[in-house]
């Protein structure tokens, strides 16, 4: 039975997740070989304090298509994204978060809605998002300032559940932001600029349960305002 997919690369971005990441990286391999004839996963275990990277040495063994990528001094969800990106040696290229917020095989739906749009990238959009009201707040008003900048109009800017051709990331210009509160806008604006096309299939979303995100801190939301600010004078 033909696979749904050629070739594809899977990354996910870890920090301080040792109770989460084995499982993580077991769903990976029940659920990619059976999507498609060439694969590679891959963890960036983003300079983690914990047993992270004890246990991807244990899953390492076990599984010969792992590959790990250490950041020796945390760099945060940006910096881990673009080790992702440029890392990647095959033609598709999915990412998502390895703290048990996505479920990876949901990655089909992104597979299909691909196929059946033909498009250069799918973005993940929540169903229905599993963090407080403020944070929905905070993401609202953050997409009204991208869409009205920028004209992108993605029902979720800053999903971490995508599918990508390798081709987008090869065409862009180099990211350049490191925080995850910008990294995504940073990447979909560029691919829109670029002309290459961009569909949206929805993904459930899972309450955090383990690891920190910088998304909600003040002084990286801020900074994330400027970075959009300059990315828009530069873009114009």
């Amino acid at each position: 039975m033909a696979k749904l997919i050629k070739e594809i690369s899977v990354f996910f971005p870890a920090y301080n997740l040792e109770s989460k990441i084995e499982k993580t990286v077991k769903d990976a391999f029940e659920a990619i070989p059976k999507l498609a004839d060439k694969y590679e996963i891959i963890v960036i275990n983003d300079g983690s304090k914990d047993k992270t990277g004890n246990k991807l040495a244990d899953l390492r063994a076990k599984f010969n298509n792992l590959r790990i990528i250490t950041h020796k001094v945390n760099k945060g969800y940006g910096g881990a994204l673009k080790s992702g990106f440029y890392n990647s040696k095959y033609s598709w290229i999915a990412f998502t978060d390895a703290d048990g917020q996505f479920d990876i095989s949901e990655l089909p739906q992104l597979i299909r809605k691909q196929k059946q749009t033909n498009a250069d990238l799918v973005a993940g959009f929540y169903l229905k998002r599993a963090v407080p009201w403020w944070r929905k707040l905070n993401t609202w008003l953050w997409q009204l300032f991208v869409r009205l900048l920028f004209g992108l109009n993605v029902r979720d800017v800053d999903c971490g559940f995508k599918l990508i051709s390798k081709k987008v990331i090869d065409t862009i210009p180099k990211l350049e932001s490191e925080r995850g509160a910008f990294i995504s806008s940073e990447f979909l604006i560029k691919a829109q600029k670029y002309g290459f096309k961009i569909a949206e299939a929805g993904v459930h979303h899972y309450p955090r349960t383990e690891g920190k995100g910088t998304g909600a801190d003040l002084n990286v939301i801020v900074k994330s305002f400027v970075d959009l600010f300059k990315l828009w004078r530069k873009l114009k």
